[in-house]
């Protein structure tokens, strides 16, 4: 006996499915497992069956018409697919949790596909299926695209490959709510994305910061108003990080001490950054912006560019750090330094079955 699985569209009709069955039967094929996928053309039935050595690819396929199956499909599987679906979706699912890197050999595993490639595609990604292509957005940036020869995709399978997407989005979400950067004098801070509860934490850290430290941070004038505040707090395109540092000043709790903004426009992103006076000389400008580069870099944005007054001395040098300096473009008193990124993967990385990893 061999193992194979079968695909076939069938008229969701009351006996349709006991035809199909009862032509297997007859030639001593014993059905080990199905699933339904419902589609606009019918009820697509996916079979794992034991079947006799003497029947080929042709005999199955012959049954199939015969008992009033369309558009079948039939290859041979391997003594894996005897594991029930839902058991198997768990199984890699729990993968995903321990490796949220592996989203997409996970995503090769869950459709059988031929194969997977990363995209970086910034802004919202193309979701959607055909036939033999499914594309997906990845949750950290870019998108995924998902081929297969044959069989053809159903709406099962997208949901199926959505709801993974979904639970990698949720794990992305959770590590990068809370990260601790330490500091080069050693002391700590919490860097997490801001919200809109923290206007009043970000306002006091406003009224704490110097007149220059202010007019670095916005060219001219001083605090932002409460309005353009709640802007920057919920940014349409683009995201605001906070650093906030327990005990700051002697006082209790955590507050406010630093924040950096990125708002997208195109392919590009437009950062700032203003730390507190008392925090200043200490890395934290640098880690702030580095981590708005790596997130633009995994969103596939072409580059960062950050203005500043041309005696900015510190901007040039956190600039610097980030070991990607670009054109300098000067206006006035203004400049403007523009930096390069590198995306997170190749555009069209692919991989295939064989591929160690995914993209």
């Amino acid at each position: 006996m061999a193992l194979w699985r079968i695909r076939a569209t069938v008229d969701d009709r009351p006996g349709y499915l006991s035809v199909l069955a009862a032509s297997l039967a007859l030639r001593s094929v014993n059905i080990l497992a199905v699933q339904v996928h419902t589609t606009e053309a019918g009820a697509v039935d996916d079979f794992l069956v034991d079947a006799p050595d003497t029947l080929d690819e042709a005999d199955l396929l012959a049954a199939v018409e015969r008992g009033r199956g369309r558009d079948a499909w039939v290859t041979r599987a391997e003594a894996q697919g005897l594991a029930d679906q839902p058991t198997r979706a768990l199984g890699l699912a729990a993968r995903l949790v321990r490796d949220p890197e592996c989203l997409g050999e996970l995503l090769r595993s869950l459709l059988g596909a031929t194969a997977v490639t990363w995209r970086p595609t910034p802004g919202r990604a193309r979701a959607g299926f055909t036939d033999t292509v499914l594309g997906l957005p990845d949750p950290a940036g870019g998108c995924y695209e998902i081929r297969r020869d044959a069989p053809v995709f159903t709406p099962a399978e997208y949901a199926r490959a959505q709801a993974l997407v979904e639970l990698a989005s949720s794990i992305t979400r959770r590590t990068d709510e809370l990260v601790t950067v330490v500091l080069v004098d050693g002391s700590e801070v919490t860097v997490r994305p801001a919200t809109p509860d923290d206007a009043g934490a970000l306002a006091a850290m406003h009224d704490r910061c110097s007149a220059g430290a202010l007019h670095r941070r916005y060219l001219t004038g001083g605090a932002p108003s409460p309005a353009r505040l709640g802007r920057l707090l919920d940014p349409a395109h683009g995201v605001t990080l906070v650093a906030t540092a327990r005990g700051a000043a002697g006082g209790e709790g955590e507050r406010v001490v630093a924040m950096a903004s990125m708002v997208a426009e195109g392919r590009v992103g437009e950062v700032a950054v203003l730390v507190e006076d008392a925090w200043q000389r200490r890395g934290l400008g640098t880690a702030l912006l580095r981590r708005l580069v790596t997130n633009a870099g995994r969103a596939g944005f072409a580059a960062l560019v950050a203005y500043g007054h041309a005696d900015n001395v510190a901007l040039l040098r956190t600039v610097a750090r980030m070991g990607r300096p670009g054109p300098v473009d000067r206006d006035g008193d203004l400049v403007s330094v523009t930096m390069p990124l590198v995306a997170r993967a190749a555009a069209g990385r692919t991989t295939t079955p064989a591929a160690a990893g995914a993209a």
